[in-house]
């Protein structure tokens, strides 16, 4: 019977050599692959540094109709400073702000003494005149009768007719001294031009007063608000699509979600060298009197957009030397760079008239260093174009 005592170590020892060689196998094919995995990290760090990845972005087509908004400003459909057309002090005032007038109606009295002097010195002189032609014309016909019996000679009969003629024009010239004297004093009263509200009244009784618009203030102002006007500048790029009877809406900042219609009148049909921009006047009616002239207005112009326009990030142009570019992906993943124009700024999107088109892909936030050539990859591929995908 073999002896089991002997062979027990050695068994124990090839089962312990076995489990070292065992564990250093383990060892090196672990660091067998932590050396490949070391590797391709390393080689993929390469290939990110040699190529940039970037984000790019499809154009959109933009929308069918395009609202322009411009600042407004609102006058009323009838505005009269009323000035006084004869000097002297304010006798009486009749209407203050906020009254609601009426055609012809009353608003203030002016005392005028020395008009009141000149138009009785002028009475005088009408009475004067009449008295001097009267005598002129019986002499006349008294030394017209002479001539028939030859007491006198034709020549100084003559004379006589003359001077009574002259004294007519005397008297012609009297009465219309008269009547433009008069007439003057007809603008004591100073009368409403039209139904409307008083805004704005700058005198008081006693003050002096002075004929016409470059002496001061108006007296009064009445304005008519029933219907408004809005006038408004309108770039060049946009005034050839402004037609007559357009209809607009406006907005106001004391009214904020209600809109008003409104219809365009007329253009200026002149651009303004100064701003590139045409003047638009539009019409609104106010009838309950809500709005008021001078306000602040926006107005919302909807306008056709051409169906070639694209909208972009901002954040994707390029501001180069030779003019705004985008920088694009082509087919090989190389950098090309297209230049654009912009047709509108909408802040954080505008819109692109030339340069692209709806299967480019343009690079969002591109750097500054960004060249024509440069090798690219593409971060986000859902943005890649499908064959035969609407844009």
């Amino acid at each position: 019977m073999p002896d089991s005592g002997h062979r027990d170590p050695a068994v124990a020892r090839l089962r312990f050599a076995g489990l070292i060689i065992a564990a250093v196998a383990v060892v090196v094919a672990a660091a067998g692959i932590w050396v490949r995995l070391s590797h391709a990290h390393d080689l993929e760090q390469e290939v990110e540094a040699r190529h940039v990845t970037v984000k790019v972005v499809l154009p959109q087509l933009g929308p069918g109709v395009q609202t322009l908004i411009l600042p407004g400003n609102v006058r009323a459909d009838l505005d009269a400073p009323i000035y006084a057309r004869v000097s002297g002090y304010l006798k009486n005032w009749y209407t203050d702000i906020g009254a609601r007038v009426k055609k012809g109606q009353l608003l203030g009295e002016i005392e005028t003494p020395e008009l009141d002097q000149q138009i009785l010195r002028a009475r005088a002189d009408v009475s004067t005149a009449e008295s001097n032609l009267e005598i002129a014309d019986i002499t006349a016909k008294r030394w017209q009768n002479l001539v028939f019996s030859n007491s006198v000679s034709r020549q100084e009969s003559d004379e006589k007719t003359a001077d009574a003629k002259s004294k007519r024009d005397i008297l012609n010239a009297a009465k219309a001294n008269l009547e433009s004297l008069l007439a003057s004093q007809s603008f004591q009263r100073i009368v409403a031009p039209f139904d409307g509200v008083v805004t704005e009244r700058n005198t008081d009784i006693g003050k002096l007063i002075n004929p016409g618009s470059n002496n001061g203030q108006a007296l009064f102002r009445v304005v008519d608000n029933r219907r408004l006007r809005i006038y408004t500048e309108v770039p060049q790029n946009f005034i050839y699509l402004i037609k007559p009877n357009m209809k607009v809406k406006i907005y106001f900042p004391e009214l904020p979600t209600q809109g008003f219609a409104a219809i365009v009148l007329s253009t200026s049909n002149a651009i303004r060298e100064s701003s590139r921009t045409s003047t638009v006047e539009l019409l609104m009616e106010n009838k309950g009197g809500k709005l008021f002239s001078g306000s602040y207005a926006e107005v919302h112009f909807d306008l056709p957009s051409s169906t070639t326009v694209f909208r972009l990030p901002v954040s994707a142009l390029l501001f180069r030397k030779e003019g705004l570019q985008v920088a694009t992906v082509g087919a090989d993943d190389r950098v090309v760079l297209k230049s654009i124009a912009i047709v509108r700024d909408l802040g954080r999107v505008v819109e692109v008239d030339r340069g692209i088109d709806s299967n480019d892909r343009v690079i969002d936030s591109p750097s500054d260093s960004i060249v024509q050539g440069d090798i690219v990859r593409i971060k986000n591929a859902d943005a890649e174009p499908k064959p035969g995908a609407a844009p």
